[in-house]
């Protein structure tokens, strides 16, 4: 495979497809990567990503995905339509994932080059709980911030399609209005998990470390509920990882910005 960037996407994607981890069965999930300032690969509609390959992928435009965005006429209904107008290759007969507009408008930040979609288990059965958006917000040891951050974006659930994408774009700019930095992970209320970052090694992290917290939350659940940890530790731990220097005792930092 000539294409490192599309290389890269064909192994994340595999990982996070392995059934032996259960971020995603069936033709779950969709995954995408930066070609350039205005084109992206993502995964073509009905493929698996178990057994993804190089021809799984599709490229699409950023700017033409986004213009179905920014458009008040655009549908559910006429989505299809827009989605292969898109295409860079007005040849190709493969349809791009449905939620090719959410990763499009990552790719509006430079700091993004890569993005997973997933419905891990574990995250899951948090996130279609009564405790949802306390436990997505939540961190529960230090690890837990050096990888994901101090804060994730939570979606109340939305249907998928066109209003979601764009509240998704409103929770997103309002947390980097707020946090003065992008988020590494998106939790959407009984949907699933969106991991993002500079590299596919980012997405397939925070991807681990979300479902091992999510173990971890559900697991201590039955014995209380869990403790998560303070505002000010989390604070302390997350400025430090920012810094580049790690908690003590913790994994290598995942430092994007």
């Amino acid at each position: 495979m000539s294409d490192p960037v599309l290389q890269q996407l064909v192994e994340m994607s595999r990982y996070l497809g392995d059934p032996s981890k259960t971020y995603a069965i069936l033709g779950e999930g969709n995954t995408s990567a930066r070609i350039d300032e205005d084109t992206f690969y993502i995964k073509a509609s009905g493929t698996s990503l178990s057994t993804i390959d190089a021809d799984g992928f599709v490229a699409v435009s950023v700017s033409k995905a986004l213009a179905m965005l920014e458009d008040p006429g655009t549908s559910d209904a006429t989505m299809t339509e827009g989605l292969m107008a898109a295409l860079v290759d007005a040849r190709e007969t493969r349809r791009p994932s449905a939620e090719v507009m959410f990763h499009a408008f990552f790719y509006t930040f430079p700091e993004y080059c890569f993005a997973g979609h997933t419905h891990p288990v574990f995250t899951n059965m948090l996130l279609c709980s009564k405790q949802a958006k306390e436990w997505a917000a939540g961190r529960i040891y230090p690890d837990h911030v050096v990888v994901m951050g101090h804060k994730s974006v939570y979606i109340p659930y939305i249907d998928p399609g066109v209003v979601r994408v764009r509240e998704m774009r409103k929770q997103i700019e309002w947390f980097l209005r707020d946090e003065a930095e992008l988020p590494r992970a998106i939790m959407m209320q009984n949907h699933g998990l969106i991991a993002v970052g500079d590299s596919a090694h980012t997405v397939t992290s925070v991807t681990d470390m979300a479902e091992k917290a999510a173990q971890i939350i559900m697991g201590s659940a039955a014995l209380g509920g869990p403790e998560f940890m303070s505002q000010k530790d989390v604070t302390r731990i997350h400025v430090r990882t920012r810094l580049g220097n790690g908690p003590p005792g913790a994994s290598t930092p995942v430092t994007l910005w």
